[in-house]
């Protein structure tokens, strides 16, 4: 991948309502970031401290938006538990999350498994990938993200 990949054609539900799809990005810059599953810690983490920061990023141009397998309604649900102002992307059949080749094998206490591979990519105005970060670790990633994403000068 890489800033002349373009992202998957998608057409998906966002929790609290309505749809986003691929063209609906086309002229803005937009932060997407994945995440394995809504209200989890590292989860909650990271959608916090995006949502702390949507102002900034909003104020450098960029929409951003969090994207999980999980159901619109769960994304309801988290997003009202833990105050996130980041619109959530549902993706249950994977359109996006596995067209960027982010549904992986994980293993967890010696059990093997398939989940979303936490990511993170900054997709410029005509839809093509800019910068990725994967394996990501969530504290302080939003900042990161923020200035990696900022205009230079």
């Amino acid at each position: 991948m890489g800033a002349t990949t373009a992202l998957p054609e998608f057409d998906l539900e966002l929790g609290g309502g309505g749809r986003l799809r691929r063209d609906d990005l086309l002229g803005h810059r937009t932060v997407l970031y994945f995440y394995p599953k809504d209200d989890t810690p590292g989860c909650t983490i990271e959608g916090r401290e995006f949502t702390a920061l949507l102002d900034d990023f909003r104020a450098a141009g960029l929409d951003v938006y969090g994207v999980s397998p999980d159901s619109p309604r769960s994304h309801e649900r988290f997003a009202a538990k833990c105050d996130l102002g980041i619109p959530l992307i549902s993706d249950p059949d994977k359109v996006l999350i596995g067209g960027l080749g982010l549904w992986v094998e994980k293993s967890m206490y010696g059990r093997t498994y398939n989940g979303v591979e936490r990511s993170t990519f900054l997709v410029g105005e005509r839809g093509t990938v800019e910068r990725e970060w994967h394996a990501v670790k969530v504290g302080g990633h939003a900042a990161e993200v923020l200035e990696a994403a900022r205009p230079a000068g």
